[in-house]
């Protein structure tokens, strides 16, 4: 620490990554990647651009890009915002509709970045608790004071609610953003994109890492009203005009434009994590009816602490949370079948052992 940081940052709990270890190789089921690789068109576009025009500045307003995204969303290019990753695309929506307006809600178990956000920006929320099956109560979402921020499907939970739960969180903050995340829609969840021609306070996050498998190129976007659209390019350009660069901007435009690609990767990690939910539950394991690309489990009788540590003793790494409510499951992301059965298969001699 140092006496040099403004005094806010003091009292910031920022949010921790995932493990991403050097020393040896794992089976690495601990930060949600798609474990396909990224189609070959992108790949193809990245190289393609790979020239001399990287010696000028990249489209400030991501213009190929966005359209290809809105084309694939359905939606117009003016309703689409473009970011480095949806981390940054959340962190500047948090900026652009949250800051200064009252009590920000939002669930007290969900993706742990957004009450980093709240803190970052001097927000205060109003945390409501899961249901005890883990599911959001959405009524108590309704009549916020500033705002409401979900994700849906839910992390690490990954349950996820219909779009029309969605649309009547949104009916009944007709005064404010609702920001739903979905980063894990296209696993089996159904998306809200549709409703925001009915509702302009409705505000979706989409991210091409988990389902492009583009983790590594970064690329996150927003869709909503154009005037929700507006005020985050007013964020954006206060800040950094240039959040994508030119070889980001190309492969992205060629994975919204490989959709087939991106649809059958999806499906094929859907029916690992459903092959996979049947197998853990003969070993004792109790699950949520996930519609991610991950899993979270608790054991009937083993901890999940001392299983996260013997799993990864043992080459396997999957997400253990400390934290109330959750701190007996763990949240395991869904590779390929082979990974899943060498996961399957050090369980086995975990629990036995125990």
């Amino acid at each position: 620490m140092s006496s040099l940081w403004s005094p806010d940052l003091f009292d910031i709990d920022e949010y921790v990554p995932g493990e991403q270890p050097k020393d040896k190789k794992y089976i690495k089921l601990n930060t949600n990647e798609n474990p396909y690789p990224p189609s070959e068109r992108v790949l193809e576009a990245i190289i393609a651009a790979a020239g001399d025009g990287l010696r000028l500045y990249p489209d400030p307003n991501c213009s190929e890009l966005t359209e290809a995204a809105a084309l694939a969303c359905g939606v117009k290019p003016e309703q689409v915002f473009m970011g480095n990753g949806s981390d940054e695309v959340l962190a500047m929506c948090f900026r652009a509709f949250f800051t200064g307006r009252g009590v920000l809600r939002m669930p007290d178990i969900s993706y742990s970045f957004y009450p980093v956000y709240a803190k970052l920006y001097g927000i205060n929320c109003d945390i409501v608790a899961l249901s005890d099956d883990l599911s959001i109560p959405v009524e108590k979402f309704f009549n916020s004071q500033a705002g409401v921020v979900i994700a849906n499907p839910n992390a690490p939970t990954g349950i996820a609610l219909p779009a029309a739960e969605i649309g009547r969180i949104a009916e009944n903050n007709p005064g404010c953003v609702v920001l739903c995340d979905e980063a894990y829609v296209d696993f089996g969840a159904e998306s809200a994109v549709p409703l925001i021609s009915k509702y302009n306070n409705l505000l979706i996050v989409r991210t091409l890492s988990k389902s492009a498998s583009l983790a590594g190129l970064r690329i996150g976007w927003a869709i909503g009203d154009e005037k929700l659209i507006k005020g985050l390019n007013k964020v954006k350009n206060s800040i950094n005009s240039y959040t994508l660069d030119s070889l980001a901007q190309a492969g992205a435009a060629a994975a919204f434009k490989d959709s087939s690609y991106i649809s059958a990767c999806c499906a094929k990690v859907a029916q690992t994590r459903e092959h996979t939910s049947e197998r853990l539950k003969k070993l004792g394991f109790e699950l949520t009816d996930s519609k991610s690309n991950f899993v979270f489990a608790r054991h009937s009788t083993a901890s999940a602490e001392t299983l996260f540590s013997a799993l990864r003793q043992n080459g396997v790494l999957v997400r253990y949370f400390k934290t109330p409510r959750i701190s007996d499951r763990l949240r395991i992301s869904v590779g390929t079948e082979e990974d899943m059965d060498i996961l399957i298969a050090v369980l086995e001699r975990i629990l036995e052992s125990l």
